[in-house]
């Protein structure tokens, strides 16, 4: 597969995206990089290197159809945003009462835990009137990036920019018109998952989460 192992890492990935971000601009204009993976914090984390941009993580939570835990059908955010697949829906003849009513119940079960686990409580950094960089390690059918739109674009920045080392053909075209850029490494006709692309992908440890979450420069 001509793809296949394009990136040794997420610190390889965060290098080589520094050649197609402007790092001065990022810097000078204070972006804020906002992580919508485990994944994309660490991408995040090697990307920002010694700069004093403010990290945060916009969490969210798939919702899958009944009696499939594999077909998400829509994704909620910690704003309680709701991103719904409609063809999905439609085909599947799924109530949307069943969906709010997942979203709330992953919004109290899944995402509040998170945030006082991993944020001590904090809540979502502001971003009105800010440029904001909304960054992922890869993307397999863009839902994290387009609920991550609807609720940073909610609040009213000033720009908002995404940062992804792979992403399929499809799901660039979809996410363009709705941001200022797409800094995107390979966009690949045929994409399959992201791990593929990776020579390595380790799993993110949960100290890592807290550790980037603090704000402070820290070796990573």
């Amino acid at each position: 597969m001509h793809y296949k192992h394009i990136l040794k890492n997420r610190e390889d990935a965060a290098l080589r995206l520094k050649e197609a971000i402007p790092m001065q601009r990022l810097k000078e204009e204070n972006w804020k990089i906002i992580a919508v993976s485990k994944g994309g914090l660490e991408v995040a984390a090697y990307l920002r290197g010694k700069y004093q941009n403010e990290i945060d993580f916009l969490f969210t939570e798939p919702i899958f159809a009944p009696n499939n835990d594999e077909c998400e059908i829509a994704r909620v955010s910690e704003s309680e945003e709701i991103v719904i697949h409609e063809k999905l829906v439609d085909a599947f003849d799924i109530k949307y009462d069943y969906i709010y009513g997942e979203a709330h119940r992953k919004h109290e079960e899944k995402i509040l835990s998170s945030i006082y686990k991993y944020r001590k409580g904090r809540r979502f950094v502001n971003v009105k009137g800010e440029f904001v960089l909304l960054i992922d390690e890869g993307s397999e059918t863009g839902s994290k990036f387009v609920t991550a739109l609807k609720t940073i674009l909610a609040q009213k920045p000033k720009a908002v920019y995404i940062a992804v080392p792979v992403l399929p053909s499809d799901v660039l075209e979809l996410l363009e018109p709705f941001c200022d850029d797409v800094y995107c490494l390979y966009d690949i006709e045929d994409y399959v998952e992201t791990s593929l692309y990776y020579e390595e992908l380790d799993k993110i440890s949960e100290e890592k989460i807290e550790k980037y979450l603090e704000n402070k420069r820290h070796e990573v």
